[in-house]
């Protein structure tokens, strides 16, 4: 078989497939290829910014060199400047999206992942599931993705991550909380998220109102007969012509029964899969067992404090807001974003607001405070009917709030992280962090320390000076502990 080569900085391309050598060279017209070459385990799209660091700490922690990026890294960047990366990642914002929109971000996407020639392609959601028809439709993205890789033969979604408090038991998903573990229509927050509310926690009936591909599912009785019988299974729901398996995830022991499935079946060929970073968990405990990787993260060393942090929360969360009130009883300094002026019509009352922000936060850190810029103090927070009445009066929808205030908030957090010289920058909210990161100007991030599960702190990768080595931690609106914004000021791990 004759096979393509390009040879670009130290790297190789034969079939899509990105292979690395310190001896590179052509004898008699053949090329002739040194002991060090590597591939790609795994690529992922995350569908908002705060899921994809989520899947980033899952893999990085585990012993897989992974960079997480902006925009779909070219084979060019990832060996001129991340030679040894294992797996990657792209941030993206499709969780705030219309189907359309998603068609327009998520196909080129997945089709500049798949040239990079990892086994897996992984559409990372959020471990609530929350979507809609309308809005971050879980079941669009499987559609589109199964279209980019048509000869696979069916798509795996995977929901739980016990490391989060996240299960699904026999269809069915339940997730932590403040006070227990709740089925999802009935979890106090995401049954009563504001833009993408969780009304039915069978996740096969959630996701058909999505796609109209059949849905089987693989449940704990499946998984806890054994990799075998787990594989005849797997074929019964195939030949009753499923597109879409669900898997149970119940624990990290069949967890990584599931991996040891899903890597099979992308060694048949290159997989997609959809689901929360339980996919990076299941597949990172079965290449430790396979030996493709390590079993750690190579430095778990604890950063050390920031001499102050900046929080940019745009989060409606009662968890975040917990974690604010916290941080305000340990003296961080509070200021209630403009939301109404920064989702205005008019382009000159935003910039207005933004400025007064801007100033008002360089105030806040002249004292020596950090400091806590949020939209929202919780679901009951008074500018939230105000907000969506605003939104209404420009014909546009409750989702829309993210990209509105997340473009302005991330530039007002560039300009102080960059004018103020600090260190470290935390952002909550998954809706709204895409958009805040997006403006700071980064091109990549890589995990630094694993300080809470689904809340890591990460290095970021610029191309400003006074941006590049920014100590960046995302989180979404449920993730971690009353006390999470002043671990990430002391850099406290998680133990």
């Amino acid at each position: 078989m004759a096979y393509r080569w390009r040879i670009t900085r130290g790297s190789i391309r034969r079939c899509g497939v990105l292979w690395r050598s310190s001896a590179v060279s052509m004898e008699k017209g053949e090329l002739k290829v040194g002991d060090t070459e590597s591939q790609l385990l795994l690529a992922f799209y995350g569908d908002d910014f705060t899921g994809s660091t989520d899947a980033l700490e899952a893999l990085a922690k585990s012993g897989a060199k992974t960079v997480l990026f902006l925009a779909p890294p070219s084979a060019e960047l990832l060996a001129a400047r991340f030679p040894d990366v294992r797996c990657v990642g792209v941030a993206g914002v499709s969780r705030s999206l219309g189907p359309e929109e998603m068609e327009r971000e998520l196909r080129p996407a997945f089709e500049a992942l798949r040239e990079l020639g990892p086994k897996v392609v992984h559409y990372k959601v959020c471990s609530t599931f929350d979507s809609s028809p309308h809005v971050g439709s879980i079941g669009k993205a499987v559609d589109i993705g199964a279209e980019a890789f048509g000869r696979q033969r069916f798509v795996p979604v995977l929901a739980g991550v016990p490391a989060l408090g996240r299960y699904t038991l026999f269809g069915h998903h339940f997730a932590a909380s403040i006070g227990g573990i709740y089925r999802l229509d009935r979890h106090p927050v995401m049954s009563r998220h504001p833009v993408t509310p969780m009304d039915e926690a069978d996740l096969r009936l959630h996701l058909a109102k999505q796609t109209e591909r059949s849905i089987g599912l693989l449940s704990v009785l499946d998984q806890q007969a054994g990799p075998e019988a787990m594989q005849v299974r797997l074929e019964e729901r195939l030949r009753e012509g499923c597109g879409i398996i669900l898997f149970d995830v119940l624990d990290d022991a069949l967890l990584k029964r599931v991996g040891g499935l899903l890597w099979r079946e992308a060694e048949r060929g290159p997989l997609f899969a959809a689901g929360s970073s339980g996919v990076e968990y299941a597949l990172a405990a079965h290449w430790i067992d396979a030996g493709l990787i390590g079993d750690s993260f190579p430095s778990p060393r604890e950063p050390g404090p920031a001499e102050q942090l900046l929080v940019i929360s745009g989060s409606c969360s009662p968890v975040t807001a917990g974690q604010i009130d916290h941080s305000l009883r340990q003296g961080f300094a509070l200021l209630k974003a403009p939301v109404l002026e920064l989702a205005h019509s008019d382009p000159a009352r935003v910039q207005q607001a933004e400025e007064r922000l801007v100033l008002q936060a360089e105030e806040a850190l002249r004292s020596g405070r950090s400091v806590v810029v949020c939209t929202s103090l919780g679901p009951d927070d008074d500018t939230i009917g105000p907000l969506r009445e605003l939104l209404a009066s420009r014909g546009l929808p409750a989702s829309e709030s993210g990209r509105l205030l997340g473009a302005g908030l991330g530039r007002a957090a560039r300009r102080l992280a960059a004018g103020c010289g600090l260190r470290r920058l935390l952002v909550a909210g998954g809706d709204t962090s895409g958009y805040i990161v997006k403006e700071l100007g980064i091109y990549a991030l890589e995990l630094l320390a694993p300080l809470v599960p689904g809340g890591p702190l990460c290095r970021a990768f610029a191309e400003e000076p006074a941006l590049d080595g920014l100590e960046l931690a995302l989180k979404g609106g449920q993730v971690g502990p009353p006390d999470y914004f002043v671990r990430v000021q002391q850099g406290r791990l998680d133990r």
